[in-house]
């Protein structure tokens, strides 16, 4: 675990950190993100983060925001008990328990208080750390999805997974 780690809700002065965080190309590259992203786009989406979205960050003294995680409650009424869950590791802090402290905070805030019995992701079929991460806290591959997004000129396969709340 990484010493000092700290989880909390995004708030609007956390752009700054999630635009340093998004710009890293290992960032970008293991996530659906553009490159280069806007700070003033940052400062936008949590200025208006909707009421079904929960945007989280973890932080490091010194080092800022050094994780995001987050997810979106699907609001379509048959869809309502599905979320579908994004998050990205700065790669100095990979394999140092913040992916971990993250993720356990999504499934803990979307289970227990948004009422999401499923979380979905995607995640690049190569991206083994992360895949591993998620199948230790229950996810589940579901399928492949070939082609799937445009990363750095090539089209690439993602994994679905999902998990499936245990206490509702």
């Amino acid at each position: 675990m990484t010493p000092g780690a700290r989880v909390r809700h995004a708030e609007p002065g956390d752009a700054a950190g999630l635009h340093a965080l998004f710009a890293e190309p290992g960032a970008f590259a293991a996530t659906l993100q553009l490159p280069y992203p806007s700070l003033a786009a940052w400062e936008k989406q949590l200025r208006d983060l909707p009421r079904h979205v929960v945007q989280l960050v973890a932080e490091v003294d010194g080092d800022g925001v050094v994780g995001a995680a987050g997810f979106e409650v699907f609001q379509s009424p048959r869809r309502r008990h599905v979320a579908n869950l994004g998050m990205a590791v700065a790669p100095a802090y990979r394999g140092r328990g913040v992916g971990t402290q993250l993720l356990e905070a999504v499934i803990d805030t979307a289970e227990r208080w948004h009422g999401v019995r499923r979380l979905e992701l995607e995640v690049y079929a190569d991206n083994a750390a992360a895949i591993s991460l998620y199948g230790r806290h229950g996810f589940e591959r579901e399928g492949l999805a070939r082609e799937y997004a445009l990363r750095d000129g090539a089209y690439v396969d993602v994994l679905l997974m999902a998990r499936r709340a245990r206490r509702l």
